[in-house]
């Protein structure tokens, strides 16, 4: 096993870790105009104070308290490998993987279409599609300067992206601007939750890097409360500022902050929103270059993976995984999705209920396991926290089992059974080629004494 040793220099600090995790679940503002189109503002706002609650907060608690018992590379996978065995650590990183397949094709594309209203040949011919590769190398390259640079990087990228949004709320709170108003929209509960939920999901990508953070065991319980203040305030403000210039909801759509930013300010400004947009989409993707690339490290070194996503840079950086990750997103590009909320929800829930049961089952298992941060209330009190995360899973599920998605040139396929078909997959790959060699050793041990008692 190669062990790379990081100075405290190269290591990611509360502050920088933040930032990147603010990438990794957030990325900005950017997504509320969906939750304000569908549900309306007062709907919209009562949403974005109950979902933190409800599907946030138990996650950051469950990440922080298990982060800070075992801040080892790979985060939960390390987590449910060691609480229910190598099966489920395997299946757990399998959700994550198989997801960021679909999801970090998502950022670069989105990148390009910014681009394009800002430059619209960026989008003629194959002219999209180069950029869009060329943006998934410089993320490459600059997640082979290490896990410190992307952080430090992350803290930049945020700054650049949340202040056009803070002039917007400046501008909209304090200087007066005649908006004609129309009435509001009639919201759908379930529809805004889908949307909240997807714009609040993540958290745990921030535990895989645990061994390149500094005092993990204190600061990823102060990261995740800081992130997620920091994302319901970057969240929340914008939108009242707006709500308070009485701008009909009806406006609201994939992109319409730019649209707002013209009409509350100015032209410039909205051209600023489009390139923040663009900063938002490299500095998520970016970060979850970061998360990602630990995982193939940590399955490698317990078995199950070739032994050659193991080697690193001097920094730390796992060099071989990015790059085989890079080529896996960039070969992606091409494929073409619908309503990819549903999908990333099934397999990023099913691996959060993984990470919740490992939380339950090393309380049992391990009631001496050092605990630098606990979430209070002992073993009911962690059964209770994942059951609010659960049971919105659960209505997502229900609310979505017959929507369909369209996949490339296979048609319209059922979303669920797609879903279901990748688990199952994980499970099937497994067995055929991810077991460790010393667990099938074992087995094949086990057998020789029954083989000896056969007659000649």
């Amino acid at each position: 096993m190669q062990k790379t040793q990081l100075g405290p220099r190269r290591k990611l600090t509360v502050l920088s870790l933040a930032a990147a995790t603010y990438f990794m679940v957030s990325g900005g503002p950017y997504g509320m105009e969906e939750l304000v189109q569908d549900a309306g503002y007062k709907l919209a706002i009562v949403i974005l104070f109950l979902t933190p609650l409800i599907w946030s907060l138990p996650t950051g608690l469950m990440v922080g308290e298990l982060a800070a018992a075992l801040p080892d590379e790979g985060g939960f996978y390390v987590w449910v490998r060691r609480a229910m065995g190598p099966f489920w650590g395997f299946q757990e990183a399998w959700l994550s993987l198989v997801a960021s397949i679909f999801d970090m094709a998502i950022y670069p594309t989105v990148f390009v279409l910014y681009l394009g209203r800002l430059w619209p040949a960026a989008t003629a011919g194959h002219r999209g599609l180069a950029i869009a590769a060329a943006m998934i190398v410089v993320c490459l390259a600059w997640n082979l300067l290490g896990a410190k640079a992307v952080g430090n990087g992350s803290i930049l990228l945020g700054v650049l992206m949340l202040s056009p949004f803070a002039l917007i709320t400046t501008f909209a709170f304090f200087r007066p601007v005649t908006v004609i108003a129309t009435p509001p929209a009639q919201g759908s509960l379930l529809t805004g939750i889908l949307v909240a939920m997807w714009n609040y999901m993540g958290w745990d990508n921030a535990s895989t890097v645990a061994n390149e953070v500094e005092n993990p065991q204190k600061t990823y319980p102060r990261v995740m409360m800081l992130t997620l203040a920091a994302i319901f305030l970057s969240y929340v403000v914008p939108v009242l500022a707006v709500w308070h210039l009485h701008v009909q909801a009806e406006i609201w759509s994939t992109g319409s902050w730019a649209s707002i930013a013209t009409m509350v300010v100015g032209p410039w400004l909205g051209i600023t929103l489009v390139a923040a947009a663009m900063i938002s989409e490299f500095g998520t993707f970016n970060s979850l270059v970061m998360s990602y690339s630990r995982l193939p490290v940590a399955m490698a070194e317990d078995g199950h993976l070739p032994k050659i996503f193991t080697r690193k840079l001097k920094d730390g950086a796992p060099w071989v995984a990015i790059m085989v990750l890079g080529i896996a997103w960039a070969a992606s590009l091409g494929l073409t999705f619908d309503k990819l909320i549903m999908l990333d929800l099934l397999l990023y829930g099913a691996s959060l209920v993984l990470e919740f049961l490992a939380l339950i089952m090393l309380r049992i298992r391990e009631p001496e396991l050092a605990r630098p941060f606990r979430v209070p209330g002992g073993l009911p009190g962690a059964i209770a926290l994942g059951m609010g995360p659960t049971v919105l899973l659960l209505i997502a599920l229900i609310k979505n089992r017959s929507e369909q998605l369209d996949l490339w040139r296979l048609g319209s396929v059922s979303q669920l059974g797609f879903g279901l078909v990748l688990m199952a997959l994980g499970v099937v790959y497994y067995f055929v080629a991810g077991r460790p060699k010393a667990e099938i050793s074992v087995e094949a041990a086990s057998e020789i004494p029954k083989r000896s008692e056969e007659p000649l």
